[in-house]
């Protein structure tokens, strides 16, 4: 029998982690329901052309300000437009926005961290005083700086919540990367000549990637939160697109009569966020090492 090489086994050891991770994972009742959710919540998001029974900006005023139905589930708003189908297909927004924005500042931030963090020095002190600086800044004040910057828009959006975000996977990074950068399989790369870009992309990231995981997990319920505020002020979606926020916004002016209306937008954005902070806090709880049985 043909003996394992270096390749393999090393293969071999990742693949047995991961499965140690799924396993305590499994565990956690929680955590597997926020993960059935997130799964529910992106497959209404894919089909939502198929799941909703209207258009989203489908008008029809003879059906203004209905309560919740057989009809319409959860109510009609000003303009006639069901709200079921809204919620639907804003699922595929608020989505959108929390993921594609927590990965461009996971990427950015995560190359920033490590930089800081092996190279020291001159530019760890620029890295993460600037950092610094954009932490000292509330998010939700910094989003709305940007935002109104850039003006309204979906693309505008993202960008405001990922610079936000950047500043967090910075810390956690260069937090993570002083750890493992004077390790011995380190200085043995260094010794065979390898460059500072490939002990970075080959030896510190993955050796890293475990708070990177749990810190976008956790992000995600909150730039989806960012997102809905920016929306609400008028600086996120513009309508007619549905998403969250801005169906609370616009809903505002009528919750005392019509209180559906501002009720199931609101419990779209609780479940979402909810679902999320439960599968991150299994999740770092299954990537700790500490807890390992």
């Amino acid at each position: 029998m043909e003996k394992e090489t270096a390749g393999q086994r090393k293969n071999n050891r990742k693949n047995s982690q991961w499965k140690d991770v799924w396993r305590r994972l499994k565990k956690n009742r929680l955590a597997m329901f926020g993960l059935f959710v997130l799964v529910l919540l992106v497959l209404v998001a894919i089909f939502a052309d198929v799941i909703a029974p209207y258009g989203y900006d489908e008008q029809n005023y003879s059906e203004m300000f209905q309560f919740p139905s057989w009809r319409h589930p959860m109510g009609t708003d000003n303009f006639g437009r069901d709200i079921f189908s809204r919620i639907i297909y804003g699922a595929r927004i608020s989505l959108q926005i929390g993921f594609i924005s927590l990965t461009g500042s996971a990427v950015v931030g995560s190359i920033l961290g490590a930089c800081a963090g092996y190279y020291g020095g001159v530019a760890d002190t620029v890295i993460m005083r600037c950092a610094d600086i954009l932490m000292s800044i509330p998010r939700t004040v910094l989003a709305i700086a940007i935002a109104t910057t850039l003006g309204p828009g979906l693309t505008n959006a993202m960008i405001a919540v990922a610079i936000s975000s950047i500043p967090n996977f910075a810390r956690v990074v260069r937090a993570s990367t002083l750890t493992v950068k004077d390790q011995e399989y380190i200085e043995a790369a260094r010794a065979i000549g390898a460059s500072d870009a490939r002990i970075i992309a080959r030896y510190i990231f993955p050796n890293v990637l475990a708070p990177i995981i749990v810190q976008a997990t956790l992000g995600v319920g909150t730039a989806i939160i960012l997102a809905a505020s920016l929306s609400f002020l008028g600086l996120g979606i513009e309508p007619p697109t549905p998403e969250w926020g801005s169906m609370l916004s616009s809903a505002r002016s009528y919750m005392r009569d019509y209180w559906y209306m501002v009720t199931f937008p609101g419990l779209a954005i609780m479940v979402t966020v909810l679902a999320l902070n439960l599968f991150g806090d299994g999740l770092r709880d299954a990537l700790d090492p500490k807890l390992k049985k």
